[in-house]
């Protein structure tokens, strides 16, 4: 089978397509015919040499896959070989065949095409984790989600609003990524370029935000702990600005504020299964009805990996970026 690893770290030029023969389901697994993967953000922190996959990992790059099951593990009730599901891997998924834990995946939600539903898993599976397990976001609050329209944010957004009556502030970096914004469901978009702080303590009339959802860590740290009502949570999804902050550690005392991380990939399949089954109870429905939906910026041909990655790069994304397989 074709498969993308990368050949060290660094930029695009260390993606390579090969050669690998095809793998076989163990134990609780499933092997997927791949239709469509999607590319994430983690993606490329691994192809950089900064989020390497769990030891034991396969070396193939990709951590989303749809597509159709061709043989089934030992153990396995459900999927069955001829299902069309989608599937959070750890590695694996940019090839033309990926093996699953069946209790990581999901069937394809009605209505939708393999692209469609290969760029969902691993921006609900991270909505669920970081907003309702970690963030314990809960009715009617305010969430900030800091980068509104990538694929976490678009997802968030509309799943804070469903299912959570939450007023949504999300910040972006132009004009038409603000109205995509408020196209989705925040209550208020802000541009991050400029006093974004001040703009929600306004909008908040000095209240503050009861959840925090960040990818960038460093600087913007202490602003999200001095933006936090009390009781109020501060989830990173990682540290794209900076590993180190300084923190008022005051206030997280004096508000009973609380910094979370939280990473999924490492997490055992039990763990993972425990969220797609909320995930099918509670969103899965909300997708098949339109009431939720993920817009696909671009879809690249497995050989075309390169662009895609320089897609994300430059983040010029609205949504998520899909790689078709077959």
């Amino acid at each position: 089978m074709r498969a993308i690893v990368y050949d060290g770290a660094g930029g695009a030029e260390v993606i390579r397509l090969v050669t690998r023969d095809t793998p076989r389901p163990g134990p609780g697994e499933v092997l997927i015919e791949v239709g469509a993967a999607g590319l994430n953000r983690p993606d490329l922190q691994q192809r950089r040499g900064l989020y390497p996959p769990p030891p034991g990992a396969s070396d193939i790059a990709g951590l989303e896959v749809a597509g159709t099951v061709a043989e089934v593990g030992s153990g396995v009730n459900w999927p069955l070989v001829g299902d069309r599901v989608c599937a959070l891997v750890v590695a694996g998924a940019h090839a033309e065949f990926c093996v699953a834990p069946a209790r990581q995946c999901l069937p394809v939600p009605r209505g939708m095409d393999l692209a469609q539903a290969a760029v969902l898993p691993e921006i609900m599976f991270t909505t669920w984790n970081s907003m309702i397990l970690t963030g314990r976001l809960g009715n009617g609050e305010t969430l900030l989600i800091q980068g509104g329209t990538g694929g976490v944010g678009l997802a968030a957004m509309q799943v804070a609003r469903h299912l959570r009556n939450a007023t949504v502030i999300a910040t972006a970096g132009s004009e038409e990524k603000l109205a995509v914004c408020r196209e989705f469901g925040a209550a208020h978009a802000i541009g991050y370029r400029g006093d974004w702080q001040k703009e929600i303590w306004a909008l908040t009339e000095g209240r503050g935000v009861d959840l925090v959802l960040d990818g960038q860590a460093g600087s913007y740290t202490n602003r999200h702990v001095e933006l936090l009502a009390e009781d109020g949570r501060l989830v990173l999804l990682a540290t794209h600005e900076n590993v180190l902050s300084e923190v008022n550690f005051r206030l997280v005392v004096r508000r009973r504020l609380t910094i979370a991380g939280s990473t999924i990939r490492p997490r055992p399949p039990a763990f993972k299964g425990m969220i797609a089954d909320a995930l099918r109870a509670e969103v899965w429905p909300l997708l098949e009805s339109g009431l939720i939906r993920i817009p696909i910026h671009s879809i690249f041909p497995l050989e075309a990996m390169a662009e895609a990655h320089d897609v994300l790069d430059s983040n010029r994304q609205i949504g998520k970026v899909a790689i078709a397989i077959r």
